[in-house]
């Protein structure tokens, strides 16, 4: 997926993703598959919008309606794109420096607490590398790295644009070892059975950390670390909406949208689910083949299909 999106990058640098449709299916098709990819990144905000408030209300604020969580954290991001996306990018600079300190204590806590048990990963490939391929292709390589498709709305804006593709595969290659570690340290500490059954299987990690019956209760960490990577995550699927609309509407200012599109997003946000358990169902069994296969591999390849032959149909004319 990632050489799609380059590729189409490649073939169009000056271009958002709502552009370049339009340039590949034509004016009015490409408009429309523009609109759905603008509402593809809305849902995928509201999802997360959703996800940060279930977290907030299970973990540390019990009596508090979803609904003032969802509010006060689309309110924050609004006005951080209402001041510019360097802005946002600026924030996230100083932010992952506290991030990273935090995430580095958490686990060393979780090391000195004795609670990690390395038996509980093994066996390894007890049945083979049929469910692990099964898994990967059912679920991770569409949540979370298809998502990756967002960036096709910021690329044109970057001052350095030779050095997307590095960056990029850093990035994707990074977090791809963070979430394989950060995954097997919760198996380690909890044990299949008990990942598997955890809404929040970090937060169950943290949980169990007491040094000295002193140092105890770090579930704070966690959550510090889910605001601040929900945070940049809905700020970027929303920004990515905004200024979709703004391309495909010809809106000139896209700063005045920013706080319609905010109400909207905090108003789907509760309403794509009627509770956490139907939510996660949605996202798990239906998401994926309805919204993640269409959008983040079939639209894009076929871009990407249409794209080459045109253009080598026009060297062949020229």
């Amino acid at each position: 997926m990632f050489s799609i999106y380059y590729l189409l990058y490649r073939q169009y640098p000056t271009l958002m993703l709502t552009g370049y449709t339009r340039k590949i299916f034509g004016k009015y098709v490409g408009w429309v598959v523009g609109l759905l990819y603008v509402v593809l990144f809305l849902y995928g905000a509201s999802r997360n919008v959703r996800d940060f408030g279930d977290l907030l209300l299970s973990s540390t604020m019990n009596e508090t309606p979803v609904l003032a969580i969802n509010i006060l954290m689309v309110l924050a991001i609004c006005y951080v794109l209402y001041l510019g996306i360097e802005v946002l990018a600026r924030t996230a600079e100083v932010l992952i420096v506290s991030l990273v300190f935090f995430g580095l204590i958490g686990n060393l806590f979780i090391y000195f607490s004795g609670n990690i048990d390395f038996q509980n990963l093994q066996p390894l490939l007890e049945h083979g590398w049929e469910p692990i391929i099964m898994t990967a292709f059912k679920l991770t390589t569409f949540f979370p790295f298809g998502e990756l498709i967002a960036f096709t709305m910021l690329l044109p804006y970057l001052n350095q644009s030779k050095l997307v593709k590095r960056v990029w595969l850093t990035a994707l290659i990074a977090s791809g070892l963070i979430l394989s570690y950060t995954l097997s340290l919760n198996i380690a500490v909890l044990g299949v059975d008990q990942v598997e059954r955890s809404t929040f299987p970090l937060l169950s990690t943290i949980a169990k950390v007491n040094l000295l019956d002193f140092i105890q209760r770090l579930d704070v960490l966690v959550v510090y670390t889910f605001l601040i990577t929900m945070f940049f995550k809905i700020s970027i699927f929303l920004y990515c909406a905004v200024i979709g609309i703004a391309d495909l509407f010809k809106v000139k200012n896209h700063q005045q949208i920013i706080f319609p599109i905010g109400v909207i997003l905090t108003i789907l946000s509760m309403m794509i689910a009627s509770n956490f358990a139907e939510h996660v169902e949605e996202g798990f069994n239906i998401v994926p083949y309805t919204l993640y296969i269409p959008f983040f591999v079939i639209v894009p390849l076929l871009m990407l299909v249409v794209s080459l032959i045109r253009n080598h149909i026009n060297k062949q004319a020229s």
